[in-house]
């Protein structure tokens, strides 16, 4: 077959003092890089802190990594909270959505190139979106504009809508990485440059990625008021 396909778990927990490792949620992926180097993922993830999200998404990508489709339905405290879908192009970027919040919207952002990555709130698509910093420039920070995500929530629990925003990437270099899932040679980088970006400033956030060119997510660790961390925890390829 010309397809390779690879399936993950990625363990939520928490880092708070008086929580420190308890489980707080779960994420299950399908990775699939067709023939023609596009990919398409799919995530199942359940956040259990109240008001409890559970999250469904799928996104498309080209062989230049850069989005072509998503769609995204959550539920938030055990309630319908919306779904929608999402189109990226050269010239534009639409979605057709409908949320108890802002009921049905048909919502057309014109942009001057096709944006470089969507974050839908899944882990496993936030290593995705490492692929976005140049690595031939080495390590350093690079500053990503006209950034696009479906929700400005920090735990995506709102929308789906577009929502438009610029962040840094910073490459901290390569390292090892072990994890439950094993040990890997992989990528760290740091998101920064979120002041002002959204509500509320999303606090550092740390995630290391497979070096192999997949981009798959290991391991994650966002400080601040969040204190959580992200790890994969099984993978088969």
């Amino acid at each position: 077959m010309s397809q390779q396909t690879a399936f993950g778990r990625i363990a939520y927990t928490s880092k708070k003092p008086d929580r420190m490792d308890a489980d707080r949620g779960r994420e299950w992926f399908i990775m699939t890089k067709h023939g023609d180097g596009s990919r398409t993922l799919t995530a199942h993830s359940e956040i259990d802190d109240e008001p409890a999200v559970i999250r469904d998404v799928s996104i498309s990508v080209g062989s230049d990594w850069r989005p072509n489709d998503s769609s995204v339905r959550l539920t938030v405290g055990g309630d319908f909270m919306g779904t929608g879908w999402f189109r990226f192009s050269d010239r534009e970027v639409e979605c057709q959505t409908f949320s108890v919040n802002e009921g049905r919207l048909d919502q057309r952002v014109a942009v001057s190139e096709k944006p470089k990555g969507f974050g839908n709130h899944a882990i496993a698509s936030d290593g995705w979106l490492l692929n976005c910093y140049d690595l031939s420039k080495g390590p350093g920070t690079q500053f990503l504009e006209d950034m696009m995500t479906s929700s400005p929530d920090h735990r995506g629990a709102t929308g789906p809508t577009i929502f438009q925003l610029g962040f840094g990437i910073e490459f901290v270099g390569e390292e090892k990485c072990t994890v439950g899932a094993g040990t890997f040679d992989a990528l760290h980088f740091r998101i920064v440059g979120t002041e002002g970006q959204l509500p509320e400033t999303h606090p550092p956030y740390d995630m290391w990625c497979t070096a192999d060119g997949d981009y798959i997510f290991l391991k994650g660790a966002v400080t601040g008021y969040m204190m959580t961390h992200y790890e994969l925890v099984e993978l088969q390829r």
